[in-house]
């Protein structure tokens, strides 16, 4: 088919949501034994009678013209069931000379898929071949004479078994025109995924020539995942390190209230062959309370690692429900500082403390107040 005499696609939706599912009918039988066998129909009863009376043409009341000049001879009753459409355009003919062929006309596709689409409303079935052989033009003519079980026989196929990076535009431009939106969604994720090879394809080259528009969005939406998925990296970054901030709490708790017995005593060594803390942070955390009891330079801004021990104890004290109780030391004396703390610093505390709670709480774990008691 000519991609320059087609209509213009339909905008795309540049955030790409998760396809949705199949049928629920669709879902069961198409995870049987592969993805796609369960939807084939495969015709081994080629001499069933509905195969016999298409094959055979018996009192056949209506010719379908192809591009080859070949005709197709089928029955009105057996069309006007299957297709709406049909329906529609036979109701028209009617009244045309009783004893005449009512002729319809089917161009643009090629004449055998024309006789696989009739054959199908014949007996719902094809053969396995003239799927892989006609799926995009079956897709079209399933859309336009709204035969809606072979129109999703198609999308299954396309999506499954034959979308490669040399055809997904072919297909992505059709399931726009076919009102096909979860296969548009699956192409276009395909295109995404897979965007070095085919904007390298001729459906690419064609695409830009006769869609310039349908490029620019693409590219558009290109750009958009690569920011969207920066976004989302950073995002799973900051939330790493302040549940990493949470689990050091919790091991300040419990280094400072119950004493590491895996690490031991700040007086001993620390050894490597004891089985690990169940609080992950305990190790890394024991070591720089160890630090911050001997380092001759302990104030805030004289050691990198005493400052860090300092940050800690004063976001354990926002976290802290109970201060007067609590056994991690100057709890209480951070709690009472906070006073002379400046508006903007304080603000920025209070930011820190519920950004913690709430990966916490994304995380799956629940929060609760970091005591001693």
């Amino acid at each position: 088919m000519d991609r320059r005499n087609e209509e213009s696609p339909s905008t795309l939706v540049k955030a790409l949501p998760i396809p949705p599912p199949l049928p629920s009918h669709f879902n069961t039988r198409f995870h049987q034994k592969s993805k796609i066998r369960g939807l084939c129909s495969v015709s081994n009863a080629v001499n069933s009678s509905m195969d016999r009376l298409f094959d055979e043409g018996y009192r056949a009341d209506v010719s379908i013209l192809t591009d080859d000049g070949g005709v197709i001879y089928a029955h009105a009753n057996i069309l006007g069931v299957v297709s709406p459409v049909f329906k529609g355009m036979l109701k028209k003919l009617k009244g045309r000379g009783r004893n005449r062929l009512k002729s319809i006309s089917i161009r643009g596709v090629p004449p055998e898929a024309v006789r696989v689409f009739i054959r199908y409303l014949y007996s719902s079935s094809f053969v396995e071949e003239n799927m892989k052989n006609f799926a995009l033009p079956l897709l079209v003519l399933s859309h336009a004479y709204a035969v809606s079980q072979l129109k999703r026989l198609c999308e299954c196929w396309l999506e499954h078994r034959l979308m490669s990076t040399e055809n997904v535009i072919d297909i992505f431009q059709l399931a726009l025109l076919c009102d096909a939106p979860r296969l548009s969604l699956i192409c276009h994720r395909f295109i995404l995924s897979n965007f070095k090879a085919v904007s390298a394809s001729d459906g690419w080259k064609d695409m830009k020539e006769s869609h310039p528009v349908l490029e620019k969005e693409i590219l558009e939406s290109m750009i958009d995942e690569k920011e969207r998925k920066k976004e989302r990296t950073r995002k799973m970054n900051e939330r790493k390190v302040y549940v990493q901030l949470y689990e050091a709490m919790e091991a300040l708790v419990h280094i400072c209230r119950d004493g590491c017995r895996t690490i031991g005593p700040h007086d001993k060594m620390l050894r490597d062959d004891k089985a690990p803390c169940q609080y992950a942070a305990c190790k890394g955390l024991e070591a720089l309370i160890r630090h911050f009891a001997e380092c001759k330079m302990r104030r805030p801004g004289g050691c990198v690692h005493c400052k860090r021990m300092w940050q800690i104890l004063e976001l354990h004290s926002r976290l802290c429900a109970n201060s007067d109780a609590c056994r991690v030391p100057l709890c209480r004396n951070f709690k009472q500082r906070r006073r002379h703390q400046s508006k903007k610093e304080d603000i920025t505390w209070r930011i820190l403390v519920k950004k913690i709670v709430r990966s916490r709480s994304i995380n799956g774990a629940p929060f609760f107040s970091l005591e001693s008691a």
